[in-house]
């Protein structure tokens, strides 16, 4: 058994007794990366180093003091654009590809004051564009449940070394789906936050109304542990939010009664397969056996939801990818003789043809004549989107639907189909234009491969969304599979 198959508290509960040590929990981290990243192929740069000399001195410190960090000698993978300093940040993308960062994100900066234990950098789809993995530049990521599958984009690096065994939990970053996603491909629990609990300082900006930093685990307890450890207002965020943050923890009672479940119509329909389907179906029957309600709703502008948000998230990702232009820091083409070329030369070099096709669509949709034919009426449909969610919490708790449409899918078989990919994130999408929370967490299989429940709450309350997810959890044993590298 590994010590990665224990939760926090009783690892935690271990270190104090002095059964186990920081040292031993790096060590196990490292042990599993050799024994199984050439089949994963999650981790993109590795700290050996300073975790093991940060392992050291936790070790040296659980005699001396009374007081740790709340996630002390725990060992964690960062998403690769989460900025960290000194340890080399690549977006998995060519034109970051010597980037050594000189600070750290805001959350970085907090899983240091938790004392948690950097372990590496984790792969990506390029700047985060992608719903397969299969975008980064440097390698395609592996589903460790088939390693002839995705594990899911962007946070697949993220979702499959906590699924492969290598870190305890990750953090990952979701825009359009990117944490819930690959979370549900690979069987953990992955959490997008409120837009506003966690800052975004330090995250690379892909779409900075849409971005939102959250925790990737084995089970919900774990998941709420690293929320309580990065979450609250920052100074250097003006998007942060300064609301209260609760103590998550607390709201894992197990009780759901008189909980009421809204079953989006638009979420079981077309496109979503029948045994996926089947999966939530059942997920609902185990809720109602444990005291909850549900009934059908309507969220109607969601079938709205994938062009709304491809056509914001590309226009601000055509504003935020134009700083890489190959003169202040990353890659530089060799080959410019001025500096229009220098500019050309390095974007066209450094960018992947993802990335490419965003920045070309979000400079299109914010060109002059076509402003308010597109990107205007876009922002219009997410208010309206927005208003759906608020209509619905108006009556229920909480939103359940199923995370993805399908089970991951084989490496390469929609890499040539870009509107077949983007579809995979139609679920998820709504969740982020509306700014509010969302979950997913594991609800089944099938032929072999892990299925996810999303949960949906409102805005700033992820304690709600915890309770339900927890008490699921508690009632099924999904979460206790682990794949067979």
């Amino acid at each position: 058994m590994s010590l990665f198959d224990h939760k926090i508290s009783e690892l935690h509960s271990k270190l104090h007794k002095k059964e186990i040590s920081a040292t031993d929990l790096v060590d196990e981290s490292y042990k599993r990366i050799h024994a199984v990243e050439d089949k994963v192929k999650a981790f993109l740069t590795l700290n050996e180093e300073t975790a093991r000399a940060q392992a050291k001195e936790i070790d040296d410190q659980l005699g001396n003091k009374n007081e740790f960090g709340l996630l002390f000698g725990l060992p964690i993978g960062v998403k690769d654009n989460i900025v960290t300093k000194g340890l080399r940040t690549t977006c998995a993308s060519q034109i970051l590809a010597n980037f050594d960062p000189i600070y750290d994100a805001t959350v970085v900066e907090k899983l240091h004051a938790a004392e948690a234990i950097t372990i590496g950098k984790l792969n990506m789809d390029e700047f985060a564009m992608g719903s397969s993995n299969e975008n980064s530049s440097f390698v395609a990521t592996r589903n460790p449940w088939n390693t002839d599958y995705v594990p899911g984009g962007s946070s697949g690096g993220s979702a499959a070394a906590v699924a492969a065994g290598e870190v305890l939990f990750s953090l990952g970053s979701d825009t359009g789906g990117s944490i819930r996603q690959p979370a549900a491909y690979c069987g953990v629990v992955g959490l997008k936050p409120t837009y506003g609990r966690v800052s975004r300082y330090g995250l690379v900006a892909f779409a900075s109304s849409l971005d939102q930093i959250g925790p990737i685990t084995n089970t919900v307890e774990d998941n709420a542990y690293l929320l309580q450890a990065i979450s609250g207002q920052d100074p250097m965020d003006s998007t942060s939010a300064n609301v209260e943050v609760p103590d998550f923890l607390s709201s894992l009672t197990g009780d759901v009664k008189g909980l009421k479940i809204a079953v989006p119509k638009e979420y079981l329909g077309e496109g979503v397969q029948d045994y996926v389907r089947q999966s939530v179906l059942d997920a609902l029957k185990v809720l109602e056996g444990l005291g909850a309600t549900w009934e059908e709703v309507s969220l109607p502008h969601s079938k709205y939801a994938l062009a709304t948000y491809y056509l914001l998230s590309s226009s601000e990702a055509s504003a935020n990818l134009a700083r890489f232009d190959g003169v202040r820091y990353g890659v530089r083409s060799d080959n410019a003789r001025n500096l229009l070329e220098l500019y050309k030369q390095t974007r066209s070099e450094g960018f992947g043809d993802e990335v490419k096709r965003r920045i070309m669509l979000g400079t299109f949709a914010l060109s002059s004549g076509y402003y308010d034919a597109y990107y205007i009426k876009a922002q219009k449909v997410r208010t309206l989107i927005k208003q759906d969610f608020e209509d619905i919490f108006e009556k229920y708790d909480v939103i359940i639907g199923p995370t993805a449409p399908s089970h991951a899918f084989k490496l390469g078989e929609k890499t040539k189909d870009p509107m077949t990919m983007y579809a995979n994130d139609i679920l998820t999408i709504p969740v982020n234009l509306a700014g509010v929370p969302g979950i997913s967490v594991p609800c089944g299989f099938s032929d072999g491969l892990p299925l996810g429940l999303q949960i949906i709450g409102k805005h700033f309350d992820e304690s709600t969304i915890y309770r339900v997810a927890h008490a699921f959890e508690q009632a099924t044993d999904h979460h206790k599979q682990r794949p067979n590298l």
